[in-house]
């Protein structure tokens, strides 16, 4: 049995953060792994309010959810309407869900200016809304819209909205910091009167437009609240929603609530990814307990203390949220760094290898390279400085040649000659630029020796200015991503020729290849 009831609203407040589009197919994936992971309410969007909720409430009454319940989100009746003849009541009911989820007024500010009714009319207005799905054997949950604003301004009369739902069947009565604005001692000061005057359980809805969502929500079940509405990581208008992803560990971690399966808890970081990739959105990495840098450890000092204990420089072990632990190596490192990253990349270095290779890299960053995100270039780094490295192939030159052909607009041809063991391979190749003509002549040198490399992908290339007041002869960054099929890298180069930092980052990425799979796979052919 759960102490906490987790409320999820990312099908519906998730979707009106700017950038975000979801059809009904990506609803309905996502109302799956919500339910796999033990979701207790999914809040599926508005019915009526566009085509896609219609569809997802109707292709979801024939889903046999294990674990959670579905939501349909609606406000309550319109002033002088009665439930059998307010059309968005009807939409509410015909969506056929076993939860109603009302979301009604709590600031009487909104009562008079907005919805430009009487403070008495709008109680009317909850009380019949709330008792028209309750007598229908739906179980309802009442959103106090803008509740601690309400509260704030006009406080018996914000209690009064709840206690009228409450008294017409609602199950648990939301309490919505809908601006985003309270603080969490307001929030857990506000949150106790509530429990001490009004005879409900309730819950806590909170925005993270003062960076306190997630502080807002915890402080709210500190007193008593017994739901938790979010979102899937922060996802929400304007800054966003309090982060399921950072709740529910906060809970069952650090306070002891029981809100979903304990063996669930290690999916969290898969489930965030997986919403972000339907989403469409890059995931973030700073985020907490789920993030790539949650658990990623740069500081030489900090890296030497968890070789010892990770308890040092860690507040959970992070196999509890389905992370990992990241060692970063930069200029800021120490000889720890590189040996415990060696271990993770399934390396042997020695202590003095170890001093060799930090020494390079923090030359090299000087001159502009990172490689804290370009682990490929540093894998290459860490083998190439091995006693029985044997390079896949060796540069020679290169050529690259930009030109304007009337008639035929820009056209870029790259020429490539490269040593692989004792045969010299000569190339030429065309590119719609420089850099994909360096890459194309590239794989022509290579792919009769090392055919594996045709399923090698470059995914992403960027280019950053170390130097914008040098203009036009400032120094470039460059990072590439790489994938073969699953697999996924990054290496870097960095020059104050574009091409030749280009250069540095594909040679890199093709080098990671053959070092860490392809060419084993050639050779044991």
């Amino acid at each position: 049995m759960s102490d906490i009831f987790l409320y999820d609203t990312t099908l519906r407040d998730g979707t009106q953060r700017e950038g975000i589009s979801l059809s009904a197919d990506d609803k309905i994936k996502i109302a799956h792994r919500l339910d796999e992971f033990g979701i207790h309410y999914i809040e599926g969007g508005w019915p009526g309010s566009n085509p896609k909720d219609v569809e997802f409430f109707q292709r979801a009454q024939e889903i046999d959810f294990q674990n959670a319940k579905i939501a349909a989100f609606g406000s309550t009746l319109k002033k002088d309407n009665r439930p059998e003849d307010d059309a968005n009541i009807q939409m509410l009911l015909a969506a056929n869900t076993p939860v109603i989820t009302l979301v009604g007024k709590s600031w009487d500010l909104h009562v008079t200016e907005v919805l430009e009714t009487s403070l008495s009319k709008n109680l009317e207005m909850i009380a019949d809304s709330v008792a028209y799905f309750t007598e229908r054997d739906k179980e309802v949950v009442y959103d106090a819209e803008h509740f601690f604003d309400g509260y704030k301004a006009n406080p018996a009369y914000a209690l009064q909205t709840l206690s009228a739902a409450a008294a017409s069947g609602a199950q648990v009565v939301v309490l919505c910091d809908t601006n985003g604005g309270t603080m969490p001692w307001e929030i857990e000061e506000i949150c106790r009167t509530v429990a001490e005057k009004v005879d409900a359980a309730f819950g806590i809805h909170t925005h993270d437009d003062s960076g306190c969502g997630v502080a807002n929500t915890l402080a709210a079940v500190r007193v008593g609240a017994v739901q938790v509405q979010g979102t899937i990581n922060g996802y929400g208008e304007r800054v966003g929603n309090a982060n399921l992803c950072t709740i529910i560990p906060d809970l069952q971690l650090k306070m002891g609530k029981s809100c979903i399966p304990e063996d669930m808890l290690a999916q969290l970081t898969d489930l965030s990814y997986y919403v972000a990739e339907v989403a469409n959105l890059p995931h973030e990495k700073n985020s907490p307990y789920v993030g790539a840098s949650a658990f990623a450890h740069k500081g030489g000092i900090h890296v030497a203390a968890m070789l010892k204990t990770e308890k040092s420089y860690q507040h959970i072990d992070p196999s509890l949220v389905g992370n990992q632990k990241r060692t970063l190596v930069s200029e800021l490192s120490g000889r720890g760094n590189v040996l415990d990253k060696s271990s993770q990349l399934g390396l042997d270095v020695s202590s003095d290898q170890a001093r060799e290779v930090l020494a390079k890299i923090k030359s090299l960053e000087s001159q502009g390279f990172t490689f804290e995100s370009a682990e490929g270039s540093l894998n290459v780094m860490i083998q190439q400085m091995q006693p029985d490295y044997e390079p896949p192939f060796e540069l020679i030159d290169f050529t690259v040649v930009v030109e304007h052909r009337q008639g035929r607009g820009i056209l870029a041809e790259a020429t490539v000659k490269v040593r692989v063991g004792d045969e010299v391979v000569h190339t030429v190749a065309d590119g719609n630029g420089p850099v994909n003509a360096l890459d194309a002549a590239l794989r022509k040198a290579l792919i009769d020796i090392y055919p594996a490399l045709a399923d090698v992908r470059l995914s992403d290339y960027k280019v950053r200015i170390l130097d914008s007041e040098s203009g036009t002869s400032a120094a470039v960054r460059v990072l590439i991503d790489t994938k073969n099929g699953t697999r996924e890298w990054s290496t870097v180069g960095a020059s104050v020729n574009i091409i030749e930092a280009s250069w540095h980052a594909l040679s890199d990425s093709m080098e990671y290849a053959l070092l860490n799979g392809a060419r084993n796979q050639i050779e044991a052919e």
